[in-house]
């Protein structure tokens, strides 16, 4: 699990039947300073997130496990909140 930046959507006419009625969005994790960093990936949208929010991601076979339906979805990244607000200790 990771915090992540919205940074784009996709949009996908062609697709598994599984992902039908869901929204895929671009991620990408952020650091202590919230700044984004690595390759972006994509991720179910279970949640109802948007660009440029700061989201919660859950990646492996949890992200399978989302509860948007009764159907288990062939993801590899699930958003599965919406962050609010962001406290850091960086004195660790």
């Amino acid at each position: 699990m990771f915090l992540a930046k919205v940074v784009g959507n996709v949009v996908s006419t062609q697709k598994d039947p599984k992902f039908i009625g869901s929204k895929l969005l671009i991620v990408k994790h952020i650091d202590e300073n919230e700044k984004t960093i690595g390759e972006p990936i994509v991720a179910i949208d279970t949640v109802g997130g948007g660009i440029k929010d700061t989201v919660i991601v859950v990646t492996g076979s949890g992200a399978r496990y989302t509860d948007i339906s009764d159907k288990v979805i062939p993801a590899d990244a699930s958003i599965i909140g919406i962050v609010d607000s962001i406290e850091w200790d960086l004195g660790y």
